[in-house]
């Protein structure tokens, strides 16, 4: 799918309520400046000069929803300790809903303290990682109380996931019932499984999102291939029940397989991968986002794509908000990969744009047989602003305005040439005789038209005007134009053609 695209279906989310059932974990981190080997023994030697707590887990996966602007409760326990109450706090001041959050006192929050260290001009690195952790699972009591507040509760979500760490409280009898429960409500529910263990207890669940090595355990079977992911997959929805499977796949992207056997390899843009921390759970929080907020599966694994390209550019755990998304999807626009948009999505795309400050330049024009008039206007009209959007005439269009033997270029090589100029941002093809509609939805802050028009001659002044935007006229090259051209050519080819000297 083209980023324009993507961007549209973004943008045309609803917000899902979102619960959340899984291992609640609390990140720590201590940085500091590795300065020197220890006397001690043979380990570099920390000088701590900052310490950060952040939620990780399940608790991760709450707050990554939270920034995709969904609304999120959470189902799971943490123990009665400072670290639990700071799960708490940090939950509730993104405003994640706790009222499902359980204190067993008899074992001690997951905590995963991480020490990273600095040297010399090179990236920090993690040095050690401490876990603090009790595996077994929840007592009975528990188990029924937590049971009991998700069966009560799971119609007032749109999505329900399972984030399961392997920390004790995702148990075969907890998943079950949870999947159950969801069925039951018919509420879609996606799991991230854990690594190695028997995957029957997800059976009937909705989606499935292993990775590669988890995919591999569990289906019995090495994935070097695109084909051989959509085997996998296949495989694991049959043998356990489920709607569909998306295996992630490192630098190859996504597989999205459904239960009728049919699938594909979704790839995603190269990049350059800082950590990989985090990343399964920026996938599973933007497929929940996505497929809750109305989108198809395809589509929410190519957003899940871009969310998780995003996370492994950073350090450690980072949540990558909706607003991120957006951008780079924008920039994705921008550089080229699909420039040539629907009407529906240069609009949501100038919205952006304005959004983030930027001024919104548009123009219009057949451009049958680019020539140096053209680009030079085109620039001088880029220059007004920050972002150029160029409205072409469709051919039906062009016949109207200029006669029948009009357009020389068809409309798809006019809007292709006009895209690969650095200085267009968004390239429109338009049916109508004039660009009011465009103008109308696009609402650019400039409106450019070059000749010797005066302002008050350029169409569609009146619309751009009304909302408060500007109007110019830039000049064009004298003697350029494109009836010039072919009327040059036409003569060239009719003209009489001097017969060839013979040399004896």
């Amino acid at each position: 799918m083209k980023p324009a695209d993507l961007l549209t279906v973004l943008q045309n989310l609803t917000s899902p309520r979102v619960l959340v059932v899984g291992d609640l974990i609390l990140d720590r981190y201590t940085r500091g400046n590795a300065e020197r080997v220890s006397q001690e023994a043979p380990i570099l030697v920390l000088l701590a000069d900052e310490r950060e707590e952040r939620l990780g887990g399940a608790a991760n996966v709450c707050h990554m929803l939270r920034e995709l602007e969904c609304e999120v409760a959470c189902a799971g326990v943490v123990g009665d300790d400072e670290a639990g109450s700071s799960v708490r706090k940090l939950l509730s001041d993104v405003g994640i809903g706790c009222d499902l959050l359980l204190t067993d006192a008899s074992r001690p929050t997951t905590v995963k303290e991480r020490f990273i260290g600095r040297v010399g001009g090179l990236r920090p690195g993690q040095m050690l990682r401490v876990d603090h952790e009790v595996r077994t699972p929840l007592s009975q009591a528990l188990t029924d109380e937590l049971l009991e507040k998700v069966r009560q509760t799971v119609s007032e979500f749109d999505v329900i996931l399972i984030s399961d760490y392997a920390k004790g409280v995702c148990t075969p009898a907890v998943t079950q019932a949870i999947i159950e429960a969801a069925r039951q409500a018919s509420k879609p529910i996606l799991v991230d499984p854990l690594r190695g263990g028997d995957y029957q207890q997800y059976r009937g669940a909705t989606l499935l999102k292993p990775n590669r090595v988890e995919t591999e355990l569990a289906a019995g079977c090495k994935i070097k291939t695109s084909d051989d992911a959509v085997r996998a997959g296949s495989c694991l929805c049959a043998d356990l029940g489920i709607d569909l499977a998306v295996i992630t796949l490192d630098s190859q992207g996504m597989a999205l397989v459904h239960r009728e056997g049919h699938g594909q390899v979704i790839p995603t843009r190269a990049r350059s991968v800082y950590d990989i921390t985090g990343a399964g759970d920026m996938v599973l929080a933007m497929l929940a986002a996505a497929i809750g907020g109305g989108a198809t599966a395809e589509e929410a694994v190519h957003l899940a794509n871009t969310g998780a390209g995003l996370e492994v550019e950073r350090a450690g755990v980072a949540v990558i908000n909706k607003q991120e998304i957006a951008d780079e999807l924008c920039a994705g626009v921008h550089n080229g990969r699909g420039k040539v948009v629907s009407l529906e999505q240069a609009a949501i795309w100038a919205q952006e744009q304005r959004r983030q400050g930027q001024r919104v330049v548009f123009t219009n024009g057949c451009f049958d047989l680019l020539h140096v008039g053209h680009v030079s206007y085109l620039a001088e009209a880029a220059a007004l602003g920050d972002q150029l959007v160029v409205g072409i005439n469709s051919d039906v269009s062009v016949r109207k305005l200029k006669g029948p033997s009009r357009p020389v270029i068809n409309e798809v090589d006019r809007a292709a040439v006009l895209a690969a100029l650095s200085c267009v941002s968004s390239v429109v093809v338009f049916d109508e005789e004039t660009p009011h509609q465009l103008l109308h939805a696009i609402r650019p802050d400039v409106l450019v038209k070059g000749g010797t028009y005066s302002v008050d001659e350029v169409v569609g002044k009146e619309v751009v005007e009304a909302y408060g935007g500007q109007v110019c006229v830039v000049g064009l090259v004298d003697g350029v134009s494109t009836t010039n051209i072919l009327h040059s050519a036409t003569k060239q080819q009719s003209a009489p053609v001097a017969p060839k000297r013979r040399v004896a």
